[in-house]
């Protein structure tokens, strides 16, 4: 056991030899200590992110609690911009700490001039994060938001200081940066209109269809009062088609309900008419002989 501990010793003060190359001691004691201490940032940093992350997930949770407490979109977006600040902020200093240990001053300089250059040439980075401040501050949309943001619709899946990402339909995620967001429509601020559009046959009584439907529409209202605003009723024949008369229903809900809504009262439509023997038409071959 001394006789290894002297072998280290030996390393750490003389150095070593390989071939034609010898590395001094202090160069391999430089070389480790550099090493534990960006091992130790890289740790810290980590940990860092993790920790901050946790408690703000605990600050968000908590603050439902309080009398005065954000809705839950809103608190989830701020969480998720507070996690942003949290990582640019950790892996900039860790960085700079790294930089700093492995060159030293000329280090600082380089960083010093890396951000001079930054500064003339990442505007779009600066207004990426002024309209992420903005779209928060300003209450444009959350997360768990459906919006259009120029051509792309989805659900706010996370909220930046640079970017957006949302998920659309089909499961792919657009990530467009803030700077760039210059029209937006909010799907979810005010209730939602839903429409039904029924086709009954010419040779039925349009007035009696249009009562059984109303009444089929107040029974399916009873039914789903948790998510409408405005009960669905008939507005009326809007249409003339080939071999249909076509009655159009409108109605209102709380928002990301509108298709539940339109499938639910289109199928209990269809079973009422159904049962009341009224022809929905659909394409029939009449053969003359």
């Amino acid at each position: 056991m001394n006789e290894k501990f002297k072998a280290v010793s030996d390393i750490f003060s003389g150095g070593i030899k390989i071939g034609n190359i010898e590395i001094s001691g202090n160069s391999i004691y430089s070389f480790v200590h550099i090493f534990f201490q960006i091992l130790f940032i890289l740790v810290l940093m980590f940990l860092s992110v993790r920790i901050g992350n946790k408690i703000i997930d605990k600050f968000i949770n908590r603050q439902k609690n309080l009398r005065f407490s954000l809705d839950e979109k809103k608190a989830n977006t701020i969480g998720t911009v507070l996690k942003s600040i949290l990582r640019y902020s950790v892996y900039f200093l860790g960085i700079f700490m790294i930089i700093e240990i492995i060159f030293g001053r000329i280090g600082s300089i380089f960083v010093g001039l890396g951000g001079a250059a930054l500064g003339f040439g990442a505007q779009s980075l600066v207004k990426d994060v002024i309209s992420g401040f903005l779209i928060l501050f300003e209450n444009q949309f959350s997360v768990g938001d459906y919006v259009t943001i120029e051509d792309k619709s989805g659900i706010v899946e996370e909220i930046e200081l640079r970017i957006t990402r949302i998920k659309d339909f089909n499961g792919d995620v657009h990530i467009i940066p803030n700077g760039l967001i210059n029209k937006m429509t909010n799907h979810v601020k005010n209730p939602i209109r839903f429409k039904v559009e029924i086709g009954i046959a010419y040779e039925e009584s349009v007035n009696n269809a249009i009562n059984k439907i109303n009444s089929i529409c107040e029974s399916f209202s009873e039914k789903n009062g948790d998510i409408l605003v405005e009960n669905p009723k008939v507005y009326g024949v809007t249409s003339l088609g080939d071999s249909s008369v076509n009655i159009t229903i409108y109605g209102k809900c709380v928002p990301m309900n509108q298709w539940s809504a339109e499938v639910k009262l289109r199928q209990e439509i269809l079973n009422g008419l159904n049962r009341e023997n009224i022809e929905i038409p659909y394409n029939k071959i009449n053969i003359v002989k």
